[in-house]
């Protein structure tokens, strides 16, 4: 996959992260969105690093999108940890 594949999979599997813990973020839509980039690739490095999944280069690999997923609801349960009174 190219670093654009990433970045869309990274933004859709933010939004998804989203979805699944609504609520109010305290960096918006701009700081989900990045925490969705980096959860992805965050949990792509997991997963060929400690699951012994290497990347797939397939864009619809299932098993990319549940460990881009996985990094991105880590990250955003972490980020809310860290930084979730700042917006109240």
């Amino acid at each position: 996959m190219t670093v654009i594949s990433w970045i869309i999979l990274g933004l859709l599997a933010g939004a998804i992260a989203k979805f699944l813990l609504p609520g109010r973020d305290p960096g918006g839509l701009i700081g989900t969105t990045f925490i969705g980039i980096v959860g992805a690739s965050v949990g792509g490095w997991i997963s060929a690093r400690w699951l012994d999944h290497p990347i797939s280069k397939d864009f619809y690999d299932g098993a990319t999108w549940a460990a881009a997923i996985g990094g991105s609801l880590v990250l955003l349960v972490a980020y809310r940890l860290l930084f979730g009174n700042s917006r109240d």
